[in-house]
């Protein structure tokens, strides 16, 4: 058997098509998880006094909404964020129509977000300063950390999530 040997010159990586899958795979689970939730419980249904789903989703939403940031670097303030103010969705039903329009947003707009691109500092929501690389990094982490969330409340629910590794 070959084993191989790796020198200070091999490099590994991961290709920008394959983070784009990678994230969006992730997207797709936890728009089931969005889905799964009981329409009842969707905005009032809370754990040890965690926010309820449709706040945690507001947040996700919130990011994904941020790829014009990610690859231009036009961000929206704090205060004109999904999560924050009037102008958010009320509705599981809003959410989800919300959340498809940022799944084709970040599809039409990920050939921007250059090799160059990913190594600049960038200032996220005018208040979280960071490469690029680094805060799509967070954005992909916490949407998995938010839906390990919604896995629990669903859980206490009496609904079966959606497989955790079924990404398609």
């Amino acid at each position: 058997m070959e084993t191989l040997q790796l020198t200070e010159t091999t490099s590994a990586h991961i290709t920008p098509d394959q983070l784009l899958q990678y994230w969006q795979g992730n997207r797709r689970l936890t728009r089931r998880v969005i889905a799964a939730f009981p329409d009842e419980h969707f905005a009032t249904f809370s754990i040890g006094g965690m926010r309820s789903f449709a706040d945690i989703t507001l947040e996700l939403l919130d990011m994904a909404e941020g790829m014009p940031g990610l690859a231009h670097g036009v961000w929206k303030t704090m205060e004109e964020l999904a999560h924050v103010g009037e102008d958010w969705p009320k509705t599981k039903a809003e959410i989800l129509r919300r959340w498809d329009a940022a799944t084709q947003q970040i599809d039409e707009l990920w050939p921007a977000l250059t090799p160059e691109r990913m190594q600049q500092v960038d200032k996220a929501f005018g208040m979280y300063e960071g490469p690029v690389y680094s805060t799509l990094l967070y954005f992909i982490d916490n949407e998995i950390h938010h839906r390990g969330q919604g896995y629990v409340y669903l859980r206490a629910l009496g609904v079966e999530p959606p497989p955790f590794w079924d990404r398609q």
